[in-house]
């Protein structure tokens, strides 16, 4: 008898699921993003959002919540009602503030649906052109001279161009101030300004600013060189071996999000990210499309969690 009444409750449990994905979504859905405008998660996000809008027939608007190493925002998803009318995008920041502080406010594994991973992007070592180096030997050997004297900017503590940056550090033994900002734009204008030395910045947000010659680029961050910057060097290649880091892209629900919903918004992410239209932009603004299962996103930030864990203990980095 238990086992025909527990059949039946899955049974009613499977329709409910159904109906709740064929009426879905009946209002405007948003999408979370941990970081202000105009960054590279923002841009990924609303070129989402717009496929989903056309795909769904209803809008699907991005909110930017930034603040505290996109704390912030991740956790407001971790907290929101799991009715597939809240999603977030966000960055490797999603790993990374787990190994970066003591006390993190949602759990990256247990609080979120991983639903795919979006996109791919190397971060670019920039300097301000009034820079003395020329070259990223010349900058590390500056550096060498000037301990402690060089400010390097992030969009927070945690970030991937944190970490990025770290790593650069300790391979290339070199020290520099950290200058955290809210947000990439923030940390890039003042580069372009001279308010600050260098940064590690998103390719999404560097490469127009490169292209205008208000910056100058010293490396890519990823093991191989960028399509959309060709000419510029790995940080492996320029003169720190072994140097890699990769700056991802990621779409998740809050835990408990109908499965239903989780199926239909993994499929219309697969065909906007497999489309030629959003390659083309991603391409030009510096970023790949990284489409996948929701099992090998889930798997691809547990392997970034363990990674930049040994990262910050190699680099001696405390949370």
């Amino acid at each position: 008898m238990f086992r025909i009444i527990l059949s039946a409750v899955i049974g009613l449990v499977v329709l409910a699921n159904e109906a709740l994905a064929q009426s879905w979504p009946t209002r405007p859905v948003r999408i979370v993003v941990p970081s202000p405008p105009a960054g590279g998660t923002d841009i990924v996000a609303r070129v989402m959002a717009e496929h989903f809008s056309k795909a769904f027939k209803q809008q699907f608007f991005v909110e930017n919540r930034p603040g505290a190493g996109n704390m912030i925002g991740i956790e407001s998803v971790a907290r929101a009602a799991p009715d597939g009318y809240t999603f977030l995008m966000t960055a490797s920041t999603l790993s990374l503030n787990s190994v970066l502080y003591k006390k993190v406010s949602y759990d990256p594994i247990k609080d979120f649906a991983p639903i795919t991973l979006a996109a791919t992007a190397p971060n670019v070592l920039i300097v301000n052109p009034a820079t003395p180096a020329k070259t990223l030997p010349e900058f590390i050997a500056l550096a060498k001279q000037q301990p402690g004297k060089l400010t390097y900017g992030t969009p927070g503590i945690g970030t991937s161009p944190h970490m990025s940056m770290e790593l650069f550090k300790s391979l290339a033994g070199v020290d520099l101030q950290h200058i955290p900002y809210r947000g990439t734009v923030p940390a890039l204008t003042d580069v372009i300004s001279g308010q600050i030395n260098a940064m590690f910045s998103t390719a999404l947000s560097a490469k127009p600013q490169i292209e205008a010659g208000k910056v100058r680029a010293f490396g890519v961050s990823t093991a191989k060189r960028s399509a959309a910057l060709p000419d510029i060097p790995t940080i492996a290649e320029a003169g720190v071996p072994g140097y890699e880091a990769v700056q991802w892209y990621g779409f998740l629900a809050p835990a408990g999000t109908p499965a239903a919903i989780l199926t239909l918004i993994h499929a219309e992410a697969m065909t906007a990210l497999n489309a030629a239209e959003m390659q083309e932009k991603l391409a030009h603004d510096g970023a790949e499309p990284a489409p996948s299962t929701p099992e090998a996103f889930a798997a691809h930030i547990r392997n970034e969690l363990e990674k930049w864990r040994k990262v910050a203990k190699a680099a001696g980095i405390e949370p």
